[in-house]
């Protein structure tokens, strides 16, 4: 394998510093909400939650100390066919590294992935064997974060997995390679999978989502009009019901008003942290302590990468375009998304509703809609994460990975 980087301009981050003023004068200005009865989040984020970590974000949170983090990774930005692409890039340390892209959901980019870099490039310095070593490529989906200015508006899972193809064959110069992908990464590893399969290594998914996603009468809604069954349990209706209340308002919203929003979320640092702080809470492991796990220092800075890139609206604009432009397939062969593919699942997700252990998660996916789409050889659940399992429980992730690809080598 050959890679092209030494014909590559090593990007940095470096934020306008007037930019982060008008931010802040942004934030010193907030008009905060009247809240009433709101203790307990019944009707979303509470202002008393809230408040606080605006106040901080103001006046305490050091974006430059953020900035200094983040540039401490090896990074590029290119352009691919009129298209920014940012990526961090780490070489692997063994006798024959697998190239591997780890890509993002949403709204998480960047950051939340970048605690599986250096296990998987250099396993051997992280309770591994130098033979599972990675070059590891974790790119920022096009339309998010440093992957901006977009200058297409049709862009979705299907065309990011194009982008990111020739990322890896022509940029970069990798033959073959494989790919991680969770959330809406995950659609863009089913759709790499399934037009891409003779340069794909392996695949391993965080969640199982499968090509033609959304493709339906009732698109806009998560659980396209099924009913909850009338010999449910009561826990397990309660279940389901918790599982609507996590996720439904942002599939509907996205897909039927990601414009109308977005003018409020482009316009207002406090909207915006809101609608991406509220994600992050609800989809965080349902067991789990939100404010343990991911710090404030941490919240903001995803924060203010969504502000000053000003990506919070053509991020959200990929969910209606996965109908507007739908996925076709370009063979008939089965699976349809036909590398060996692994799984880690994890317990501290809403969904599936009505699994409680790592024994009935595994066997939800083997008997379930997704599993036909896919060649399976290596799954696995875990107790502890929710649905942002890259960040939550990076070392279920790490483990599950190097064996997936042990045998493909």
């Amino acid at each position: 394998m050959s890679n092209n980087l030494d014909a590559l301009t090593p990007f940095t981050i470096d934020v306008a510093q007037d930019a982060l003023d008008d931010l802040r004068r942004r934030l010193e200005t907030t008009r905060f909400a009247a809240d009433l009865d709101n203790e307990t989040e019944y009707y979303g984020l509470s202002t008393a939650y809230l408040q606080p970590l605006v106040e901080y974000w103001a006046d305490g949170f050091d974006w430059r100390a953020a900035e200094k983090r983040l540039n401490g990774f090896e990074q590029y930005k290119v352009d691919i066919d009129g298209t920014p692409v940012h990526f961090v890039r780490k070489p692997g340390k063994g006798p024959n590294p697998i190239p591997l892209m780890v890509l993002h959901g949403w709204p998480w980019p960047g950051e939340f992935s970048y605690g599986l870099i250096d296990p998987l490039a250099d396993p051997a310095a992280h309770g591994g064997i130098a033979a599972d070593a990675f070059d590891v490529i974790v790119p920022t989906l096009p339309g998010f974060g440093w992957s901006t200015p977009v200058g297409r508006g049709d862009l979705n899972y299907w065309k990011i997995a194009d982008i990111l193809h020739t990322l890896m064959t022509e940029v970069l110069g990798y033959e073959k390679y494989g790919s991680l992908g969770s959330d809406y990464g995950a659609l863009v590893n089913s759709a790499l999978g399934h037009k891409y399969g003779d340069s794909i290594i392996g695949l391993h998914f965080g969640h199982d989502l499968v090509p033609g996603m959304f493709q339906h009468d009732r698109y806009w809604d998560l659980t396209a009009g099924e009913p909850i069954p009338a010999d449910a349990s009561p826990q397990l209706r309660e279940e389901i019901l918790k599982l609507h209340a996590t996720y439904a308002s942002h599939v509907a919203v996205h897909m039927l008003d990601a414009q109308t929003i977005t003018h409020g979320l482009d316009d207002s640092p406090i909207g915006m942290l809101a609608w991406l702080l509220q994600r992050w809470k609800k989809w965080s492991d349902k067991h789990g302590d939100f404010d343990a796990v991911f710090s404030r220092d941490f919240i903001l800075t995803q924060a203010t990468i969504f502000w000053v890139t000003q990506s919070i609206g053509s991020s959200i604009r990929m969910y209606r375009n996965s109908v507007r432009y739908p996925w076709q397939p370009v063979h008939d062969r089965l699976p349809i998304v036909e590398p060996p593919a692994g799984f880690t699942l994890l317990l501290g997700d809403v969904y599936p509703p009505g699994v409680h252990t790592v024994e009935e998660r595994i066997a939800a996916f083997e008997h379930g809609p997704s599993r036909g789409f896919f060649n399976a050889v290596n799954v696995n659940a875990h107790e502890r994460g929710g649905h942002f399992g890259h960040f939550e429980n990076p070392e279920a992730f790490i483990g599950d990975v190097r064996t997936t690809f042990r045998g493909l080598r």
